[in-house]
């Protein structure tokens, strides 16, 4: 069995962007349309910048997959930079460097530290892998790991639920039907018209105030099955992994799942699920605030998680900083950036929730291949609805 497993590669401005995903079973059939589809949704959204209009993403396969169908080996991905066409003098690996360096450091970016702890000349050197142009190659993992969830009756969807201050009202949205029909607004990902409308109007205000915005991205997970994960060792808890995965998109400074930080707020006797036996011989929950996940396991709700994005560094009306040559008091760097791009990190949040949910899926079930996967866990949820008969 291989352990699922993926690593990136590449410049915001450089040739292209790479990955080489492993773990994947033989014999699980690709939809090369449906992953791009998913690059796709990564580049809307209201609020994004000039560089969503230059690149058009569209995934290579270089490896691992024959006729439409994956081998068991190593998938190698590939995304090339259109935008490679203005920067290949300043970004070329030999020759003499072109261009005039940054030094005026982006506060809330990973300028400075990455500048300081790499030992380099040019905060480009650092900025240009730390930019959020890499999340293209998390979307096309993870829109392989839903093509293998989705054959295994698992489905990841998303929702903007805040952006800048501007909530959602969770009564007016049917959460049966996110990710199934159109969302209210589809350039947001937002299912609440009446909020769509006010967040589409603070982020005219941010960007002509030369500002940005974050906000509030939720996860839903549907199918996964009971068990998933383990109470057993602190790095088998599935809720860490998935929390830990969504921290690890850039610009996300928290995540809850299920009632989240409202647990500080309440009693245990409005917070912990009650289990009532159903009439047909399964346990069941009418309420779902633990969000899908516990003991560090799934337990057969839906898994439901939050994100909350911060917003992006680069501001078209600078916050003060310091130039890392002249060691002096400036204006930080401007890059060409999005206002808001909450909407994009939804479909990267999906992404990273997928791989996560692949690879425990994976983990528990087998990953030669697509055949023997399926035939086991069919035999565990028959074990597991035969422990709860009467």
């Amino acid at each position: 069995m291989s352990e699922w497993r993926f690593l990136t590669a590449g410049e915001s401005h450089g040739a292209a962007l790479t990955a080489i995903l492993e773990g994947v079973p033989a014999g699980l059939k690709i939809d090369l349309a449906a992953i791009n589809r998913e690059m796709a949704r990564r580049q809307m959204g209201y609020g994004r910048g000039g560089r969503m209009k230059i690149e058009k993403d569209r995934v290579e396969f270089l490896s691992g997959v024959r006729f439409g169908e994956t081998l068991g080996s190593p998938i190698t991905l590939r995304v090339h930079n259109r935008d490679w066409e203005n920067w290949q003098e300043r970004m070329a690996p030999f020759g003499t460097p072109q261009g005039e360096k940054v030094t005026a450091a982006r506060p809330g970016h990973a300028d400075l530290v990455g500048y300081l702890k790499y030992n380099r000349d040019d905060i480009r050197d650092i900025l240009e892998r730390s930019s959020a142009r890499e999340t293209a190659m998390r979307v096309a993992v993870g829109a392989v790991c839903k093509e293998f969830l989705r054959a295994v009756g698992v489905a990841v969807v998303s929702q903007v639920v805040n952006i800048g201050g501007v909530g959602v009202d969770m009564a007016r949205i049917d959460q049966t039907e996110v990710g199934v029909v159109a969302a209210a607004d589809e350039e947001l990902n937002c299912y609440d018209g009446d909020a769509a409308v006010k967040m589409r109007q603070r982020i005219d205000e941010a960007k002509k105030n030369g500002d940005t915005l974050g906000g509030i991205f939720e996860i839903i997970v549907r199918g996964a099955p009971i068990g998933l994960g383990s109470h057993i060792q602190w790095d088998k808890r599935l809720d860490g992994r998935l929390a830990g995965a969504l921290m690890s998109v850039q610009a996300i400074k928290g995540v809850e799942i299920g009632a989240g930080f409202s647990c500080a707020d309440l009693p245990g006797s409005q917070i912990h699920d009650e289990l009532f036996w159903h009439e047909e011989g399964s346990a069941v929950r009418r309420t779902n605030r633990a969000g899908g996940l516990e003991g560090g396991m799934t337990n057969g709700e839906d898994i439901v998680l939050r994100a909350v994005m911060k917003p992006i560094p680069t501001l078209m009306h600078p916050l003060n900083s310091i130039d890392v040559e002249s060691k002096k008091a400036v204006s930080a760097a401007k890059e060409r950036s999005d206002t808001c791009a909450v909407s994009a990190a939804s479909v990267v949040g999906e992404a990273m929730v997928a791989f996560v949910i692949a690879a425990a899926v994976g983990e528990k079930f087998g990953s030669d291949n697509m055949e023997d996967l399926l035939a086991a866990k069919r035999a565990y949820e028959t074990r597991i609805a035969q422990k709860l008969r009467p």
